[in-house]
């Protein structure tokens, strides 16, 4: 027989053969179907879900299953196909339950690799001539290549716009819910904990963090969000943090503490260091149950608040328990009122220089150690006779005694330490 001739013979009767194969495996379609849920489901653990996701896996998989083998059957053009409504409707529902689209074209692979295992079997078992046997393999191949990978450009892109369509709506519903919470209005405790995702009834640790906002990177919120992973591991959290943008570069977080967890500052600190030295943080004292939750909230806001005013000066991290922060959170309320206080208080201790700035920190350190110069002088590793003469000057440059409206004196101090230049006086 002329060559030419013998491989249009082959491929004539290897298509035949496809289409008898194909419509063998259509009367099997629920078995195999069948087979391939379960391999899917036990290969992919985050495909195994509850019995209304197993059943969606399986419509999906007999949906497609029976479509692929009506174009391998009938030579259906490819290009003609839509993936059908059952793979569309579970790639949303894997959406809304926020399962990577990973696990879903993991599942295409595998389905694509055992279908192909079927039929192949299929095939030898009826095909004796290895010559036809391997040309529609070969058909077989092609066909259910380029069917998994339209079909699977289809089911992503429907998967996608489920997943933004839910985020937003998803976010919409938490921002109301949290808003309500915040606000101290009545609403369900269970209910506000499954839109949040976040259990109420325990301890927390409130959080603001944010980043430079000459960083105008989109990154900026990612890392805000791992951020508040990182803490939460380091104070040893049990459970999952709650993260809550509010911008590109300014998040409120909320950190769940088991019971009695102190917080170390130092600890802290060291964690945003690792984070970059552009990302800061303020944070309240640890709250307890649903009340606790609001308050410490409110506390990191206002320690934010100072840390924001406070500027260039502000630590990496400020904590509203901080001594001087509460104070200084106040007087932020009404800087012209604080201004009036430094001033007044100060006279010219209030200069913005930075020996005065020693001065007012080595008094500020000596009137909470009982004004005795060792144990300030222990404090802050200095000799007792150079806090003598800083403080001497520190008293000389108020221009009248410590005594004299001490408690004036250490609210104005706690405004310098943590506002910086908005309540100071320029120096000459």
């Amino acid at each position: 027989m002329d060559p030419w001739a013998e491989r249009e013979e082959i491929t004539r009767r290897a298509a035949a053969r496809v289409a008898d194969i194909a419509a063998a495996s259509s009367a099997q379609l629920d078995e195999v179907a069948r087979v391939l849920q379960v391999e899917l489901a036990e290969s992919i653990s985050e495909l195994r879900g509850d019995q209304l996701m197993l059943d969606l896996l399986y419509a999906s998989v007999e949906s497609n299953v029976k479509t692929f083998f009506h174009v391998a059957q009938y030579g259906v053009p490819v290009d003609a196909v839509d993936a059908p409504w059952p793979a569309v409707e579970y790639a949303r529902r894997l959406a809304q339950r926020e399962i990577s689209s990973n696990a879903l074209l993991r599942a295409y692979r595998l389905g694509h690799r055992r279908a192909l295992e079927w039929v192949a079997g299929e095939l030898a078992g009826v095909e004796p001539d290895g010559r036809i046997s391997f040309a529609a393999l070969q058909m077989l191949q092609d066909a259910a290549f380029a069917y998994i990978d339209r079909v699977s450009e289809q089911v992503v892109k429907a998967y996608e716009t489920e997943r933004e369509r839910w985020l937003a709506n998803r976010n919409t519903i938490r921002t109301t819910t949290l808003s309500t919470l915040l606000a101290g209005d009545e609403m369900d405790v269970a209910a506000a904990e499954q839109v949040l995702g976040y259990r109420l009834r325990q301890e927390h640790l409130g959080l603001v963090l944010w980043a430079d906002e000459r960083m105008t990177s989109t990154g900026s919120l990612e890392r805000l969000g791992q951020l508040t992973n990182s803490i939460a591991q380091e104070v040893g959290s049990q459970s999952s943090p709650l993260f809550v943008p509010q911008d590109r570069s300014l998040g409120w977080g909320w950190i769940p503490l088991k019971a009695d967890t102190s917080i170390d500052l130092e600890d802290l600190t060291r964690v945003l260091g690792e984070a970059g030295s552009e990302v800061k943080a303020a944070i309240g004292a640890v709250g307890t149950g649903f009340a606790g939750f609001r308050a410490t909230h409110r506390q990191a806001l206002r320690a934010h608040q100072v840390a924001v005013i406070g500027a260039e000066r502000a630590q990496q991290i400020t904590s509203f328990t901080a001594p001087g922060v509460r104070a200084a959170a106040a007087l932020a309320g009404d800087l012209a009122l604080a201004r009036d206080l430094v001033t007044s208080m100060l006279g010219g201790l209030a200069q913005d220089d930075e020996g005065v700035a020693r001065l007012r920190e080595t008094l500020t350190v000596f009137l909470q150690q009982n004004q005795s110069f060792v144990a300030t002088a222990a404090k802050i590793h200095l000799h007792k006779n150079t806090v003598k003469y800083r403080v001497d000057k520190a008293v000389q440059l108020r221009g009248r005694p410590i005594e004299e409206d001490r408690l004036d004196l250490e609210l104005a101090l706690a405004a310098c330490r943590w506002l910086g230049p908005a309540v100071l006086t320029q120096s000459p």
